[in-house]
């Protein structure tokens, strides 16, 4: 979405319009807590850390905001206080008292997001504890079906605590008429009257502590849950842009506000931001979004990603094989108003980018570039040789803007490629090449040239939301200010440019193999789960050969994560009085906190093996094919740390 979003908003700057894209990191909640506590880190420092890295990822790809903030901010908990007080003192908000999911082995009230179970609606199994990704309906976590804690397994309890509720079924009437008002995708207007005939239930806008949030004002263990602050993350992002620049955060925000915001969403948080966030705006006294655009979700070669197939393939990865400008235009070429899955095929991915943008758009430039610089000092021609060839390239400029502000990137680019096929019929027509070696035909080479890199030209202000850093090339090469939409009624005859180079490469297989093989795990685990076909294949071994191994219990007194590696989990290990470090593959079935405390079966007489991420000092056993199934032998009651197995 953060592409699909800075298309847009690039289209809008190029149209002369005063447009800011802002965002923010979600940086509350338990999870958000749970992970710090994992690395060793205050939550402040983990956000600081992971904040840094979207920045620089979100560079990488040519992302470029006007302000990119965090949700844990000073503008932010100024105006959730701000939102939550106007909407107590109106009486929207409840105080009830409700069961909740808690963990007796973490000792923690869970989120939401730390239950897994089947949907209550529509039967789908792993679902979040708060929304059904098959279904998009919400529901409490006590409605789940057979729920578990992903912390540590076990079956949540119920106990009781008060919390406070926004009553959205204050806001009905005003909801419906907003969804009136307002053109939002059938999709979405569908799934609005859906919830809407199932009835508004009021939502549950605290948690309790230990939690790292925002505490409630006067309530005092009592914070505001995650989905509340995070949307307003929204206008704190944009506050603190008005602060730095002096822009009037009221003349944009207030109520009556002729300023479009809109917001660019995932399905999957449909509920929130189209109905709780423009009721809690309405409530506390704001101007509504224009409109909500939700996107479908991202699967490659047909399939959810996977670490296993390589599929799993990150930002930081990408970059590191391949240029970011493929996948923009790669997703600006599948992106349409409906709310769709787009799939990332790495073929269709690499046949689209070298026919579309190398072997047609910068094809035309390279076929024309060398006659003008070598005959004509890289002057164009005062006319064109084909003036209405130019005007039709002009003429479907409107038609094209109105396709990205519709968000319907695939048709604009469908009809930018066709004005790129209908350029190299013309080239391929009047072959210059063919005409530079006949006697007395110079001007008409220079026209001819100078007309290819006219409809080239035109390509790129087109292409340039989607392509600014080739734009950039471009705008070099024609030795041009920055290019804006209005350049299109603009002709360049008899203007100087600059030699050619090389604006894009083809995408490789190498490179795409390259990067899927960096996506796959690489580490080898120091304890793996046996293959019981394997087993049964092995050779036998004589009693005194198994006698050489020193089987012992041990104790896991402490688990973390592996930085780098997608396997592995470091366990601290106590056998009897001594202690060992253990690298096991085992990430995939267990989580750190799951194992702290818990008694494994060790070889300790193993070598220690050095490995990237340090020595592992035995391997643990257990049993099952790998992945998510493994399983880790215990000892029965009884038993100690230190003991030998025999």
């Amino acid at each position: 979405e953060y592409i699909q979003t800075d298309i847009w908003v690039r289209f809008q700057k190029m149209r002369g319009h005063e447009c800011y894209y802002v965002c923010a990191d979600d940086a509350h909640g338990t999870p958000i807590m749970l992970k710090a506590e994992q690395e060793g880190l205050t939550p402040e420092a983990l956000i600081e850390k992971v904040g840094a890295e979207h920045r620089r990822d979100f560079a990488g790809f040519g992302i470029e905001f006007d302000n990119y903030h965090s949700t844990h901010s000073a503008e932010n908990r100024e105006i959730s206080e701000l939102i939550y007080g106007r909407l107590k003192h109106g009486g929207h908000i409840a105080r009830k008292v409700i069961t909740q999911a808690y963990d007796p082995v973490k000792q923690l009230f869970l989120p939401d997001r730390f239950i897994r179970g089947t949907c209550p609606h529509c039967g789908a199994e792993d679902q979040y504890g708060d929304s059904c990704e098959n279904c998009s309906r919400t529901y409490s976590p006590n409605d789940l079906i057979n729920p578990t804690s992903e912390l540590s397994g076990a079956t949540p309890e119920q106990r009781s605590s008060e919390h406070l509720f926004f009553k959205l079924g204050h806001f009905e009437p005003m909801l419906k008429a907003w969804l009136a008002d307002n053109d939002l995708q059938p999709g979405v207007v569908n799934k609005l009257n859906e919830w809407f005939e199932a009835g508004l239930r009021d939502w549950d806008i605290s948690r309790d502590a230990p939690y790292f949030g925002f505490e409630i004002p006067d309530e005092p263990g009592k914070y505001f849950y995650v989905w509340l602050d995070a949307p307003i993350g929204y206008l704190a992002s944009f506050k603190n842009l008005c602060q730095r620049t002096g822009l009037d955060f009221d003349e944009f925000c207030a109520p009556g506000s002729d300023t479009e915001m809109v917001h660019f969403i995932g399905k999957d948080i449909m509920y929130f931001h189209t109905l709780f966030w423009p009721a809690m705006l309405h409530g506390a006294q704001f101007r509504l979004p224009t409109n909500v655009f939700v996107h479908g979700f991202l699967t490659v070669n047909g399939q959810k990603m996977s670490k296993s197939r390589g599929t799993f393939v990150t930002a930081r990865t990408y970059l590191e094989h391949l240029n970011p400008e493929y996948l923009r235009y790669y997703f600006a070429a599948k992106l349409a108003p409906a709310i769709e899955d787009i799939d990332l095929n790495f073929d269709d991915f690499q046949q689209r980018v070298n026919s579309d943008l190398v072997g047609k758009v910068v094809n035309i430039a390279s076929r024309c570039a060398g006659f003008l610089t070598k005959r004509f000092d890289g002057v164009l021609s005062d006319t064109v040789d084909e003036p209405a060839l130019v005007n039709e390239s002009k003429a479907v400029s409107s038609r094209i803007a109105a396709h990205y502000e519709a968000r319907d990137f695939a048709r604009a680019m469908r009809e930018i490629m066709a004005l790129a096929d209908a350029a190299n019929q013309y080239i391929d027509r009047r072959k210059p090449w063919a005409l530079v070696k006949a006697v007395g035909t110079e001007d008409e080479v220079h026209r001819v040239c100078t007309t290819g890199i006219a409809l080239f030209r035109h390509l790129m202000i087109y292409l340039k939301p989607v392509l600014p850093a080739m734009a950039r090339e471009v705008e070099v090469f024609l030795k041009c200010s920055p290019l804006c939409w209005s350049d299109i009624e603009r002709d360049i005859n008899g203007q100087q440019i600059n030699a050619f180079k090389p604006l894009m490469q083809r995408v490789e297989t190498s490179r795409i193999e390259a990067m899927i093989n960096a996506s796959k795990p690489q580490d080898t685990p120091e304890a793996s789960a046996v293959d019981p076909k394997r087993a049964r294949s092995r050779s036998n071994i004589t009693i005194e050969e198994f006698a050489k191994i020193d089987l012992r219990i041990a104790k896991i007194i402490a688990a973390k994560h592996v930085d780098g590696a997608d396997k592995l989990l470091q366990l601290n290990l106590e056998i009897g009085d001594i202690t060992r470090t253990v690298f096991a593959g085992i990430k995939g079935a267990y989580l750190p906190e799951q194992l702290e405390g818990r008694l494994v079966v060790v070889v300790a007489n193993l070598a220690p093996r050095k490995m990237r991420f340090g020595v592992s000092e035995g391997m643990v056993l257990a049993a099952g094919p790998g992945g998510e199934d493994i399983f880790l032998l215990s000892p029965d009651t009884g038993a100690v740390s230190g003991m030998a197995v025999k």
